[in-house]
């Protein structure tokens, strides 16, 4: 097999884990095909957090072995840590592998693992060790490349089957994150997202216990990064201190995503999670205050059992008030295994998608009053490729706009553009320097 393809679902994780399958396959001097269409072995890096994920990927396989039935297909990812069996009974499959594994993938399929008959391979978890980030990845033609930090968490949140399928929490060491980092400089890359299932909890179970905040100071130390952006960090693990990192040198963008899931303080005890409103509340407005031209996002969850109108009213005005830009909205969706899945108190469905709509509308509308501040400013960015899915002529600004210029630009340039104007649907900008 010398052509591959990776199909990849889920978080910035998953998308890290496959640049590492890719820059595994291609150092075994395997090449990347355009599309699953033209692959001899096509890998499905899956996610398994809601209903919605699991059934996407099953038609993702589906659809790969209808339309390209030579293939070897494989399936790794959560999906195929928490139910291998039942994607080892789908026709096409060839082998099924879970996290603790994921890694030695082009290994298993060197050794003939990859079969005509589906093959399971999973193994448990080791806790506590450091792991080596994948370093100068394979980023399948993206302009950012990701370093994962840290997998695995320790928390326990009603909901959360993550746990389950990423395994206890574990981080990297701070000399493998800086060589990686090293490495993608010298390879070009002008910004790097830093990225991990629990990012704030970094350092942990390291000796000497070096925190995100410490390793940031560390690498921001090392002369070469053009800019290093960090992916979704936990309320009750966000320092602070990061933020006035961030305030001090550009290098660190103003963009943070913080996770609020509900605005109200009985369905966050019942969620398991160990902050209030009041708490989540303050932090956003710390860092509007010291970083006023921020770029703030969260995700917000509706519909959890036992959610009631009053309940649903507190998320809506917590993020009225409040000084997030943009919202990841998301319906609750049960996950076996996990404290809420046998929950009682289900929200009609009919209540739930009208629930996402009014906080997908909340979120459209601060996100175009934030967008609409910079008009006529001018603003750091980066050119992005059009593998970003965001087209072939756009530039990621630091506080995260992402901007349209007239014509089609080389990617992975760091420039200045003025935003000329912001609509509903896009923002337009023009460069002015780079």
């Amino acid at each position: 097999m010398s052509k591959f393809f990776v199909c990849t679902f889920g978080c910035r994780c998953n998308q890290a884990d496959s640049d590492a399958i890719r820059e595994s396959f291609c150092r075994r001097s395997m090449s990347e095909a355009e599309t699953h269409l033209d692959a001899e072995l096509v890998v499905v890096n899956s996610c398994t957090v809601t209903q919605r994920t699991d059934r996407q990927v099953r038609q993702m396989v589906r659809r790969i072995h209808r339309e390209n039935p030579k293939a070897r297909l494989v399936v790794t990812g959560c999906y195929a840590e928490r139910d291998p069996q039942a994607l080892a009974a789908m026709g096409g499959v060839s082998l099924v592998v879970g996290n603790a594994e994921r890694e030695r993938l082009q290994e298993l399929i060197q050794n003939g693992a990859c079969g005509a008959t589906a093959s399971i391979i999973r193994s448990p978890f080791s806790g506590g060790m450091a792991f080596l980030p994948p370093s100068a990845p394979a980023t399948g033609g993206k302009t950012r490349p990701l370093i994962k930090l840290q997998d695995g968490c320790d928390a326990r949140c009603s909901y959360c089957i993550v746990p389950f399928v990423r395994g206890p929490a574990r981080s990297a060491h701070p000399d493998a994150v800086i060589a990686g980092i090293e490495r993608l400089v010298g390879a070009g890359y002008r910004e790097i997202v830093l990225t991990g299932v629990n990012l704030g909890s970094y350092g942990r179970k390291l000796d000497g216990f070096p925190t995100l905040l410490d390793l940031l100071r560390r690498v921001l130390s090392v002369p070469g990064p053009g800019r290093l952006r960090l992916s979704s960090i936990e309320p009750m693990r966000f320092s602070r201190g990061v933020a006035r990192l961030a305030a001090e040198d550009p290098r660190l963008p103003p963009h943070f995503h913080i996770p609020l899931q509900s605005g109200s303080d009985r369905i966050l005890r019942r969620m398991r999670r160990p902050y209030t409103a009041d708490r989540f509340l303050d932090l956003a407005g710390y860092i509007r205050e010291i970083l006023p031209d921020a770029g703030i996002g969260s995700d917000v969850m509706v519909g959890f059992p036992g959610e009631r109108d009053d309940d649903f009213d507190k998320t809506f005005e917590l993020v009225q008030r409040s000084p997030l830009t943009y919202l990841h909205v998301f319906p609750f969706s049960a996950r076996d295994g996990t404290a809420a899945a046998a929950m009682t108190e289900h929200v009609p469905e009919v209540v739930v998608r009208e629930r996402v709509r009014i906080m997908r509308e909340l979120s459209q509308a601060k996100n175009l009053e934030f967008r609409r501040r910079f008009v006529g400013r001018s603003l750091p960015g980066i050119t992005l490729a059009k593998e970003e899915g965001v087209g072939d002529a756009v530039v990621l600004t630091e506080n995260y706009i992402a901007a349209r210029v007239p014509k089609p630009v080389e990617p992975n340039r760091l420039v200045t553009v003025r935003i000329i104007e912001a609509h509903p649907d896009y923002t337009r900008a023009e460069i002015q320097l780079g």
